[in-house]
């Protein structure tokens, strides 16, 4: 059996004891607690007067200028930038005969029946009906000569065109080359002149983030002005789903629209620095794309004295170097060899890896087609590939796309 000790029960002396005990306590926590509020009352009160001192100060040390404050509002360097290469700008207005037949709608030759035309009065219900079908586009002058730069959608297969310029000129024109490959075209103004002339930038300088100004004419809408900023570059036109044309773009998130294609894309200083010539529509729409000017320049020389342009090929297709056996190596993969193409007959292999041309490293796809553009078609370029873990070499001479023969 457990033992319980008993219980002391206090005297009544006891608890009144602690009662004072208690009631002493208390008076000593109510002085601590109104000494502490005092104390923090002044600190916050001292905090603001010492801001506001400080700020005073600061006001007094650096005063406003007002007449800068003036200027910063009333200027605008995108102003600036487009005043600089404006009355370069121009509109292409666009014109070409459609000619078409009502009987296509039937099966050919339907009407041409003697039997059905003589019975049905259909004399003449197959002839011919023409319609002018109008477009419009941009394009600016870079030359004095009156050389204007834009794109070969807009005047390719017209019959007539009338350039219009900033000044209310409007002036008739000639396209002297087109190059449907990079979508470029150069017309010749005809007339005396004088020519405004856009100063052109160098858009192997470009960064991204830099900015980026679009001029054009988009739904007929003269000298439209759009800002933005470069946002990404060597953008090619494969991984935009475009398989026919060769090109690396400049993306730029400032608003090209129908009518802007062939206009200029101007940096900071107003310089030429691209031509518009893409719009993405749809989902991800705001995107717009333009072809470097030093690309664009390149292309418009050669129309203007070959009257077209030359692109050099080896007739090979490359990806990059992935879920190969050649992993210790960066490159371009060889996936196709046109039959009558100069890769082909010098020795190259499907899986073959291309990891130098000439002395350059290759990367990307992207390098060996820089590489063959650079070099021309006029003397042999030296290719190192590997080949089943063995290090080869090759001299192969480009050849213009429009020589190779595809039927070999």
């Amino acid at each position: 059996m457990t033992k319980i000790k008993s219980l002391k029960i206090p005297t009544q002396k006891e608890m009144q004891g602690q009662a004072l005990l208690n009631k002493k306590i208390l008076k000593n926590q109510k002085k601590y607690l109104k000494k502490t509020s005092k104390f923090l009352l002044n600190f916050l009160i001292f905090i603001p007067l010492f801001i506001d001192i400080s700020i005073e100060q600061k006001i007094k040390a650096r005063p406003i200028n007002i007449e800068t404050l003036k200027q910063s509002n009333n200027t605008s360097f995108v102003a600036d930038a487009v005043a600089i290469s404006s009355p370069a700008v121009v509109t292409i207005d666009t014109q070409r005969k459609i000619i078409s037949y009502e009987s296509e709608r039937l099966t050919p030759n339907f009407f041409n029946d003697p039997y059905l035309e003589r019975f049905f009065g259909l004399k003449g219900f197959n002839q011919p009906r023409s319609r002018i079908e109008k477009g419009q586009g941009s394009g600016v002058i870079f030359s004095t000569d009156g050389l204007v730069l834009t794109n070969a959608h807009v005047v390719a297969k017209i019959d007539t065109l009338s350039v219009g310029l900033l000044d209310g000129r409007r002036i008739s024109g000639e396209v002297i080359g087109i190059d449907s490959l990079t979508d470029l075209a150069v017309i010749q103004l005809k007339g005396l002149g004088p020519w405004p002339s856009a100063p052109l930038g160098n858009s192997d300088d470009l960064r991204v983030g830099d900015w980026a100004i679009a001029v054009g004419n988009p739904f007929g809408l003269d000298n439209t002005v759009t800002f933005g900023i470069i946002s990404n570059l060597n953008r090619n036109v494969s991984q935009l789903g475009i398989l026919n044309k060769r090109l690396d773009l400049i993306q730029t998130d400032a608003a090209i629209n129908p009518g802007n294609s062939g206009g200029p894309l101007l940096n900071a200083s107003g310089e030429v620095i691209g031509i518009n010539t893409l719009i993405r529509s749809g989902p991800g729409a705001g995107l717009g794309f333009a072809i470097p000017i030093n690309k664009a320049m390149n292309i418009a020389n050669q129309l203007v004295t070959l009257g077209k342009a030359i692109h050099p090929i080896i007739g090979i297709s490359l990806s990059r170097n992935i879920e190969t056996n050649q992993k210790n190596f960066e490159g371009a993969v060889i996936r196709y060899l046109a039959p009558g193409g100069p890769g082909k007959k010098a020795g190259l292999k499907i899986n073959d890896l291309i990891i130098y041309v000439a002395d350059k490293k290759i990367i990307s796809p992207a390098d060996v087609v820089n590489e063959i553009n650079k070099n021309g078609i006029k003397a042999p370029l030296k290719f190192t590939i590997i080949r089943n873990e063995k290090k080869l070499t090759f001299f192969i001479q480009p050849i213009d796309i429009n020589d190779l023969d595809f039927s070999i």
